[in-house]
């Protein structure tokens, strides 16, 4: 259980990246449970067993988990060939995550056993240098001798002159024998900073360039419902690591630096000091302006007088003594223009395109995490300022980005740097009515802007970004199947083609995705798809999870699923007509032609229907839907969602409830006195819906007239009030006099 054990004890972007390994094909619990016979097993020589076999082993073995599921999700994912479990994805991406991990470790071993090295050189060349010192010191002593005895007698300088200048000669050789070995030095010194600077510079590039860049581009994809981008543990230990590394290694060379300042001798290391302080200066920089990044992004859909937040943060502010004077970060917001020209390192005015309430906060030091990091909680966007549009773009198609920016001072104001970074994209809107359409801006800006946005794609991947976002949105592991993209691909470029090969090599454009309406309909694409998934997330959630949805369906494929079914059986659709609805379709009998059956669709239900009454209740009112499609008994499927039954009379008052029926098939009505509820009608229809006149008790409207970005609903007002002023128009007793009699 070696390997698991391991796995287990990983932390931060290597704990998200493993988890996100397992899935239905590969339950991780599998894994657990598993794990010491899975590491015991010599896969190069496996035998296959029979299908009987396997299955009977896997129940051995997974107790205490669903054997069941798992059983039968492994049986349809490796029964055919039972070595892809060997070879799954899972451990070979965790050999090459090891591997990786393994790399950096190494490296970092090897720039400490090189920075211990270099370190050693210097004091044995300043220990060197000491000495050479103190005997030039000795040889201008011998100097200083031979000319006082310039004053002596002729026989005294003549008794003591050769001894002083045989012994000036031997210092001055020795001098000039330990000039050349200390300049030896010090170019080999030199020498080995440049190797370990070079390997610096190496490590930096992976950590700063491939990790970090790639944890931003997580964070990006996150936006669009992609796995969380995972924790900075690990990165920011490795830029720790870097910027202990970088400073050790700079005070070493500005000591060598010194040493050359006090002996001064003549030859190529002053330029190579030079060069080697320039080449560590220029790696702390990036390492520091590389390091400020925006740990929690702002809303990529941002609207103006609402308040929101975001964090930012310097991974090697621990280390570098950054906290000592905690700098202050400003945030502005400017235009997708300046964005491009500041990472280009072009002149810009800093001129903003908007104001920023509350845009200032100073960085704080967690002494628990050893985290630097500023945190704006309470920003709002006063007001923005818009650039001239040109052609067929929208307001939503804007583009601004935050810009935050701070000054920090390193080693005790020994180096200055001015650093900034950018947020995602944001598009900013004034009405929650522009929320659709921005948010499609932002999902392919999200997926399609690396390196340069695109303004055409591949169809299948744009159905792997739209599948990430309604999994995201709707909070489930059910995806989109591989029919329901063949219904999206069908809709998106008006075919009647069922085969997915037919689709694999077409391109979708942006104009086709979010600015042209489907044909012979008021929407684009993905203002349909969008109320989809809206409805989905509200009101649908459990019962998509429960499959009971089959959705992406349209009406011809309805009919003839339906038509070989029995009476009664029904199934739920979104509509093709309408933004953010879904339908019944049921089989039964033609009232105008006895033995005839037909195919029938109730009007469309949206939102607003859902906030009166659930879909399951709903159905339930329905008692000529017997059967969900293709033959599972509705309440087997829907009752754990009824709705309890009202509760009895209170002081004399009986609480009433709304129900709907379909006239073509309601029952006899319901004798008031017995305590049934008051109904609701709902029209059918065999062929294109015709709306009918509904009728109903409405519940109390508490904030109903405000919608959920707190904005007023005008619509919604005037439809209630219609309503309200209908029914008062009309006579009492021809309001009840149906339903009591």
């Amino acid at each position: 259980m070696a390997v698991w054990i391991q796995a287990q004890q990983l932390q931060g972007d290597a704990l998200h990246q493993m988890q996100s390994l397992y899935g239905q094909h590969f339950p991780i619990e599998v894994r657990h449970y598993l794990s010491q016979w899975i590491e015991s097993q010599t896969f190069d020589s496996a035998k296959l067993v029979s299908p009987v076999c396997r299955s009977r082993f896997a129940r051995q073995q997974l107790t205490g988990l669903n054997t069941a599921h798992v059983v039968l999700v492994f049986q349809s994912t490796y029964d055919r060939c039972p070595l892809e479990l060997s070879n799954s994805p899972v451990g070979g991406m965790m050999d090459s995550m090891s591997q990786k991990y393994q790399q950096i470790n190494q490296a970092f071993e090897e720039l400490r056993l090189l920075t211990q090295d270099t370190e050693n050189d210097l004091r044995k060349l300043q220990h060197n240098q000491e000495y050479f010192i103190i005997q030039y010191q000795e040889s201008m002593r011998i100097q200083a001798q031979l000319a006082s005895l310039a004053t002596l007698p002729p026989a005294d300088r003549q008794l003591r002159e050769p001894a002083l200048l045989s012994k000036k000669n031997t210092v001055e050789a020795w001098l000039t024998r330990e000039a050349n070995t200390l300049q030896k030095y010090r170019l080999d010194l030199a020498e080995k900073h440049q190797k370990t600077l070079q390997l610096l510079r190496k490590q930096q590039t992976i950590i700063l360039d491939d990790e970090l860049i790639q944890w931003k581009r997580r964070q990006q994809l996150a936006g669009n419902g992609g796995p969380p981008e995972g924790g900075l543990d690990i990165l920011q230990s490795w830029c720790e690591k870097l910027a202990e590394t970088i400073w050790q290694n700079r005070q070493q060379i500005r000591r060598a630096e010194h040493l050359r300042q006090q002996l001064p001798i003549p030859g190529p290391i002053e330029e190579l000091l030079n060069e080697l302080n320039s080449t560590i200066t220029d790696i702390i920089s990036t390492l520091v302006t590389s390091t400020f990044i925006i740990e929690k992004q702002p809303p990529q859909v941002l609207k103006t007088q609402t308040k929101f937040a975001a964090t930012v943060r310097l991974l090697v502010g621990g280390k570098l003594n950054v906290h000592m004077n905690p700098p202050q970060v400003k945030a502005t917001i400017i235009s997708e223009q300046q964005a491009k020209a500041l990472l280009k390192n072009e002149n810009t005015r800093n001129d903003s395109s908007g104001e920023i309430l509350n845009n200032n906060c100073v960085m704080e030091y967690h002494q628990t995490t050893g985290t630097l990091s500023a945190h704006f909680r309470n920003m709002s966007l006063k007001r923005i300022k818009r650039s001239d549009r040109r052609g067929a773009e929208s307001v939503t198609e804007e583009k601004f980005t935050i810009l935050f920016e701070s000054q920090f001072s390193v080693g005790s104001n020994e180096l200055v740097f001015q650093v900034k970074t950018l947020s995602l994209p944001v598009v900013v809107i004034v009405h929650g009515s522009q929320d659709n359409n921005a948010t499609a801006t932002v999902l392919w800006d999200n997926a399609f802007a690396e390196p340069v946005r695109k303004n055409k794609v591949l169809w299948p991947q744009l159905c792997d970004v739209i599948n990430m976002k309604y999994k995201a949105e709707v909070q489930s592991n059910r995806g989109l199947s591989e029919e329901n993209l063949v219904f999206l691909a069908q809709k998106a470029f008006s075919s009647s083609s069922n085969n997915p090969d037919d689709y694999r090599s077409m391109t979708m454009t942006w104009s086709q995705f979010n600015r042209e309406s489907l044909p012979g309909r008021n929407f684009t694409f993905w203002q349909w798809f969008d109320g989809v998934m809206e409805l989905t997330k509200k009101h649908l959630k459990p019962h998509w999870n429960d499959g009971a949805i089959l959705g992406f369906v349209n009406k011809q494929q309805a009919q003839d699923m339906l038509m070989s079914k029995p009476n009664g059986t029904f199934l739920l659709r979104f509509s093709d007509s309408e933004i953010g609805g879904i339908t019944i379709a049921w089989v039964a009998e033609n009232p105008n032609k006895a033995g005839e059956r037909m195919v029938w669709n109730l009007m469309p239900y949206t939102t607003k229907d859902f906030t009166i009454r659930s879909l399951a209740d709903r159905i339930s009112d329905l008692n000529h839907l017997l059967f969900l499609y293709p033959d599972r008994p509705k309440d087997e499927v829907f009752s754990k969602y009824y709705t309890p039954p009202l509760s009895k009379a209170v002081d004399g008052y009986v609480k009433p409830q709304i129900k709907q029926v379909v006239p073509e098939f309601a029952t006899a009505n319901p004798d008031p006195a017995s305590g049934n509820p008051t109904y609701m009608d709902q029209g059918a229809s065999p062929a294109p819906v015709s709306h009918p006149h509904t009728y109903g008790i409405y519940p109390a409207m508490g904030d109903s007239m405000l919608d959920t970005d707190g904005d007023f609903d005008l619509d919604d007002t005037m439809d209630v009030a219609r309503h309200v002023e209908e029914l008062l128009r009309r006579p009492v007793e021809s309001q009840w006099s149906g339903q009591q009699s």
